[in-house]
């Protein structure tokens, strides 16, 4: 079992990068080969590909085996178990309906949120239930699997609004294979100077820009050079793109709006260390060591309990992280106190900036369209995380319900850039010498998603103060255009070239990223309240004061949605609370958490673009919407070429009471990408946050008490010199 489960891993490790990373050496000229055997050819590659991979593991070190695990909590992910039970179930059903089916989502359908709040450890399990996303006959279906009681379909829902499910890993590669099917395809390959030997494909989402694309899934491909560079990237078939119909894999159109335009170079491209021809070595090793150990522990494969902290972690398909039931501990009175039920990335928009035929529709979301989860790449030790780090593997389940492993998707460690906690130093006027400082450590929960060419890092970061940092990264590698170009010389500055150029013939258009977090906060319990707290210009009347103008703090609760749809403005400055209005501290006050936002980006597209109409979630940076169970992808369950009509912002203009009522906080993290040259070949990680911070939840500074680092308490490390 373990076997088959490590080749099933191999297999979509590969292919969820959204590419065809091969090289076909041996493969003939269109014009002496058959579509069948230029197809067969390039599968055959592929196989041997996962023959090599299966020799050298990505990471052979720390791995569990899974066939034995069993759920301990009610919100534990399905086990490989589960999964083989919800296959066959799911084999049964459709079976007897006579159809073919393809699974694209299989995860926990979680209980009731109730019955998960009254649950204790020991208790028995509620029961366990699969949700189902599947595809018959070109029909959606969200189906609930019952895999303690009747170990039947449940539920079997059909006729959904617009819009498919997320793609399976078996769509996008086999879309990559269609063109090669195209005799027309090969011939305008080879015609724009790239042996079909050296090609690289992706599957890129469509978007929905009119009638023409509906009762249809689509997709577009689009294709690359290897030729001499593992960054393909750099060397596009500009304007080369072809239409094809992801359940019949037919070719519907081939455009080529790009024949006078070079294939890149592939110098100064690759990226990896083994490439580079020298290296420079800027600093020394340095590496955090814990001779004890890290002051965290996991409980039953997902409980994680560190300082004054203990949630539910689990890896998730479509959100690659969730982190639920999250509680800190009072000081004061030893006491567990929840803060969030549940937070995890709903949907991340990426819309490109370029309208042109083949740019217009690069509209992706990352995680409804290709599933943020299933494109979480394994942790490398030491580099993606330090030492100590505790990593956790991802079960999900292949197109056919197979289930696989994605080993080391998420690593947890603790972390010290001898950041300070707290700290004073009284004046030497005072006659009084203290120097009174705290070290700052953190815990970290990290995953890293790449999405084709894009590397996302996201972290959830907890203090010791109460404070939860959600930071999101983003690194990996443009997605470029092709140009005639080599200089800008050579450019009529009345000519808009959607970007910059970074290298010969290589342009990095403008695009923008939006990142949607979900966060069902239960400050102290469910029942809680939005609260605007608008920092307000006040004048003193005359004579009252040398003063003419303050600040005064204006508070008003939300009543309903749309009092919490939220642009942040940096010239009429609020904090933004969620309080309960039921629990006060010792003076009087609600006790709470506020968002806090950081460097963001606002979306500046035309709210009817049809991009923007379901992307809409992006239209403000804060939303409260009254929980549901049924609202948790900001994008809309199927976001794949739906119509922007069941959204965050759909929900939220039905203007639904939200005063002292369990609510959902929405924040959308954002960043304009404007390309540079350093961002050439591969780009240097750029990072922003928001923070989840305690107001007046506490009575007073909840790590007064802890003590300051002591020499003989540390570990002593010797360099080599010295040694």
């Amino acid at each position: 079992m373990e076997g088959k489960i490590l080749l099933r891993y191999i297999f979509f490790l590969f292919f969820t990068v959204l590419l065809i990373l091969f090289s076909i050496s041996t493969l003939p000229s269109p014009p002496s080969n058959t579509a069948e055997e230029v197809v067969d050819t390039y599968k055959n590659r592929i196989q041997s590909r996962k023959t090599v991979l299966l020799k050298k593991p990505t990471n052979p070190t720390r791995r569990r085996r899974h066939s034995a695990d069993v759920p301990r909590h009610p919100l534990d992910p399905l086990t490989i178990t589960e999964l083989n039970k919800v296959q066959k179930i799911i084999q049964r059903h459709y079976y007897s309906l006579n159809k073919d089916y393809a699974l694209h989502s299989v995860a926990l359908e979680e209980p009731e949120k109730k019955v998960v709040l009254a649950w204790n450890k020991g208790d028995p399990l509620p029961p366990r239930k699969a949700a189902v996303v599947a595809r018959a006959s070109g029909a959606s279906h969200v189906l609930t699997v019952d895999l303690q009681g009747s170990g039947e379909v449940t539920r079997h829902e059909t006729g959904h609004l617009s819009g498919y499910p997320t793609m399976t890993v078996e769509d996008m590669t086999s879309a990559t294979w269609a063109p090669l099917a195209s005799a027309d395809f090969n011939r305008t390959v080879v015609e724009r100077g790239v042996d079909l030997a050296d090609l690289a494909c992706l599957p890129i989402s469509t978007g929905w820009f009119g009638k023409s694309e509906e009762k249809r899934r689509l997709i577009k491909v689009q294709c690359y050079s290897l030729k001499d560079t593992a960054n393909f990237y750099m060397r596009p078939i500009e304007g080369l793109t072809v239409l094809v119909d992801l359940d019949t894999k037919e070719v519907v159109q081939i455009t080529d709006k790009g024949k006078n335009i070079p294939i890149p170079s592939a110098a100064n491209t690759d990226y990896r260390f083994a490439a580079q021809n020298s290296y420079q070595r800027l600093l020394n090793p340095i590496s955090i060591e814990q001779p004890k150990g890290p002051s965290f522990t996991i409980e039953d494969n997902h409980l994680v309990k560190w300082a004054n902290w203990e949630f539910h972690l689990k890896p998730d398909p479509r959100a690659g992280v969730i982190i639920s039931r999250a509680m800190v501990r009072d000081p004061g009175t030893g006491e567990m106190r929840n803060v969030m039920y549940k937070g995890l990335t709903s949907e991340l928009f990426v819309p490109y900036m370029d309208p042109t035929d083949a740019w217009y529709f690069k509209t992706y979301m990352d995680a409804g369209e290709y599933g943020f989860g299933l494109q979480a790449m394994p942790l490398e030790p030491l580099n993606d995380c330090p030492r100590n780090a505790y990593y956790m593997d991802g079960v999900f389940a292949a197109a056919d319900g197979t289930p696989y492993v994605r080993s080391n998707m998420v690593c947890v460690f603790e972390s010290y850039g001898g950041d300070i906690g707290w700290r004073h130093s009284e004046s030497p006027i005072t006659g009084m010498e203290i120097r009174e400082v705290r070290p700052k450590v953190t815990l970290v929960v990290r995953m890293a998603a790449s999405v084709a060419n894009y590397d996302y890092i996201v972290d959830w970061e907890f203090q010791t103060d109460g404070l939860i940092r959600i930071k999101v990264g983003l690194s990996g590698i443009l997605m470029v255009k092709g140009t005639p170009y080599a200089n800008m010389n050579q450019i009529n500055n009345q000519e808009n070239l959607y970007g910059t150029l970074l290298s010969e013939n290589v342009i990095g258009v403008i695009h923008d990223h939006y990142i949607t977090f979900y966060l069902d906060m239960d400050v102290d319990g469910s029942d809680n309240s939005f609260v605007k707290v608008n920092l307000q210009r006040e004048y003193t009347s005359p004579g009252e004061s040398p003063r003419m103008s303050y600040l005064k703090a204006v508070r008003n609760v939300a009543k309903t949605e749309k009092d919490a749809q939220i642009k942040l403005k940096l010239y009429d400055p609020s904090e933004f609370h969620v309080i309960n209005p039921t629990k006060k501290t010792r003076v009087g006050n609600p006790v709470g958490y506020k968002v806090v936002p950081g460097g963001t980006a606002a979306n500046l597209l035309d709210p009817n673009d049809p991009p923007q109409k379901r992307g809409a979630f992006t239209n403000n940076q804060i939303w409260v919407t009254p929980y549901n169970e049924s609202e948790q992808w900001a994008g809309g369950l199927f976001a794949y070429q739906n119509h922007g009509e069941d959204t965050l912002q759909v929900w939220s203009n039905r203007d639904r009471a939200i005063e002292n009522k369990d609510i959902v906080v929405w924040y959308t993290l954002g960043f304009h990408h404007i390309p540079c040259q350093e961002d050439f070949p591969i780009m240097p990680t750029v990072s922003s946050s928001f923070d989840l911070k305690p107001v007046n939840f506490f009575e007073s500074n909840p790590i007064l008490n802890i003590p300051p680092n002591f020499e003989n308490e540390l570990p002593n490390c010797k360099s080599d010199a010295s040694a």
